[in-house]
């Protein structure tokens, strides 16, 4: 099985308890929390994931890293984890319950990268068009790309709108290179 599916089993379990708990919503910034700073601490991710070092000595390492950051749910969780020998998935439950968390809420997460920075009254158009699209509410996420020379690809789920000029010289080259043929 792999780690997200088995990720995915966990955070659902852990959304039912924190629902239980009434800290859906703190759980939720505590697995973010968790999520960031694993990105950026490669070596803790490695040392969580790896079966040869101790339980114990993983235990003391989330407690030093975790203990006054997070909810005591969150950091029992964590430890039931370890002790059950499960280390391994502790990313992917904590990626998990976010997307859970993101379904429940009904929000969407979509980027949407441009030749140049947006505005602001440009990045809210694109929010209220999307969610007059789908519905919920709308996390944009705006990247600058250069070599896009103008226009904008905005992804939403797995759905991907190309505008740019790189995009349709792409769309033109093909189109030449199917009657040259």
């Amino acid at each position: 099985m792999s780690e997200l599916t088995v990720g995915a089993r966990y955070a659902k379990s852990l959304i039912d308890l924190a629902q239980e708990q009434n800290v859906v919503d703190v759980i939720k910034t505590d697995m973010e929390l968790f999520i960031h700073t694993l990105k950026a601490n490669p070596e803790l991710k490695a040392v969580l994931s790896n079966p040869v070092i101790a339980q114990v000595k993983k235990i003391k390492i989330l407690d030093e890293v975790f203990l006054n950051k997070v909810n005591k749910v969150t950091i029992s969780f964590f430890k039931l984890m370890i002790d059950k020998g499960r280390g391994e998935v502790l990313y992917a439950t904590a990626y998990e319950y976010v997307n859970l968390y993101n379904i429940k809420k009904h929000i969407t997460k979509a980027t949407v990268t441009s030749a140049s920075p947006l505005s602001a009254a440009n990045e809210k158009v694109i929010i209220a068009e999307v969610q007059k699209a789908i519905g919920g509410t709308v996390e944009l996420t705006a990247k600058v790309d250069a070599s896009l020379i103008g226009g904008f690809v905005l992804t939403v789920g797995s759905t991907q709108m190309d505008t740019s000029v790189l995009g349709s010289l792409k769309k033109l080259q093909k189109e030449f290179a199917g009657t040259a043929a």
